[in-house]
């Protein structure tokens, strides 16, 4: 398969592109964040539902359009240009895929639809440290008549002040399981930050949170064959997002340069900011492949979707950071200021980066694939 789009694929990507740039765009997140740090606007969550965007990877058995992740992905990379605040990273890429991957039919025929029409939010809660290593689950839950009862701390939730159900890891007799826990139950108690990208962020504490026994995600299958995957397409999909804000930074700066003068002359006419643009240019061309190709490989389930995704998050967390940084050094002064809006990517790319490994967290995991 070529590393292009499909028509209809293009189609969704250019009406994602339009809606967004027309209903979410960088004034609309200064907005949410000026109104004391407003998770999201629902105005433009709804629009997200209407057009069905939320149902792109909902099997048709669910109620959902069956689009594929290479959809899905067009809308995460178009609301990076925009850094568009809204639940699709939480509740439909990371919680919908684990729901899709589950066995648990009752779960599945349930929250599915719950979650395509945006009737519930919800989060998948997986980090125990400060720092991403999915290995290290502490969590437990044990059996106790009807239900099972869990405790564990969680950290690094997103959105997981805004959710009405937690996807958590944990383990269950020594084994991985993942388990759906109403944010209600007694014994949750959610502390919540606000980091620079203006997200929010929580650290979840369950103290003796009764489950019930059919909101166990993996029945026949282990968890690991749930959650292995799920980290390896949120990877993707945060890559997706990322690949849009590089875009929107580096066009914003040859903008700006091409504009900008110096002594009398455009400080875009200089051989060494051109050269720089030059090579960024050539890093997001490659990028663009990487992206698709990892799209393709989620879709098509490839055999080597692991490689894929390491790869893409880890070129995708180097190229933000330093188109990040090129903009604002490209902008001077003012690129830090809040008067212009350049900073904001900046500060996105410093969170987004982290989520779910580093570069050299994926960097480390290209090394042991292949015997390096």
């Amino acid at each position: 398969m070529g590393l292009t789009l499909t028509e209809e694929q293009k189609m969704l990507k250019e009406s994602a592109a339009e809606f967004l740039q027309t209903n979410a765009t960088i004034d609309n997140f200064r907005k949410l964040r000026d109104n004391n740090y407003e998770s999201f606007d629902k105005e433009v969550w709804n629009g997200f539902i209407e057009m069905g965007w939320t149902a792109l990877i909902i099997p048709e058995i669910y109620g959902g359009l069956d689009f594929g992740y290479t959809g899905l992905g067009q809308i995460l990379e178009e609301s990076g240009k925009t850094l568009t605040k809204s639940p699709l990273i939480s509740s439909i890429l990371l919680s919908a895929t684990a729901l899709r991957l589950s066995d648990n039919e009752g779960i599945k025929t349930k929250w599915l639809p719950e979650l395509m029409n945006g009737k519930t939010l919800m989060s998948l809660a997986i980090d125990e440290r400060s720092f991403f290593d999915p290995l290290i689950i502490d969590s437990k839950v044990i059996s106790v008549k009807d239900n099972y009862i869990l405790n564990g701390e969680k950290k690094m939730v997103i959105d997981g002040n805004l959710s009405d159900h937690f996807i958590v890891a944990a383990k269950l007799n020594n084994s991985l399981s993942l388990f759906l826990v109403d944010s209600k139950s007694k014994g949750i108690k959610v502390n919540t930050d606000i980091l620079m990208d203006a997200g929010s962020y929580s650290s979840i504490n369950f103290e003796n949170v009764s489950i019930p026994f059919n909101n166990k995600l993996d029945i026949d299958i282990k968890g690991e064959e749930i959650l292995k995957p799920v980290l390896e397409i949120a990877a993707i999909g945060l890559s997706c997002e990322m690949l849009g804000s590089v875009q929107a930074a580096f066009n914003k700066t040859m903008e700006y340069i091409k504009e900008r003068q110096q002594f009398g002359v455009k400080i875009g006419s200089y051989q060494g900011l051109q050269h720089r643009a030059a090579n960024l240019f050539c890093e997001i061309e490659l990028c663009k492949s990487i992206i698709i190709k990892a799209l393709q490989a989620i879709d098509n389930k490839d055999s080597n979707l692991s490689r894929y995704s390491h790869l893409s998050k880890a070129k995708l967390g180097e190229v933000l950071k330093l188109t990040s940084n090129e903009a604002i050094q490209m902008h001077g002064g003012i690129g830090v200021t809040d008067d212009v809006n350049i900073g904001f990517y900046l500060k996105r790319a410093r969170v987004v980066q982290r989520l779910f490994g580093d570069t050299n967290y994926h960097l480390s995991c290209i090394a042991k694939q292949n015997g390096y």
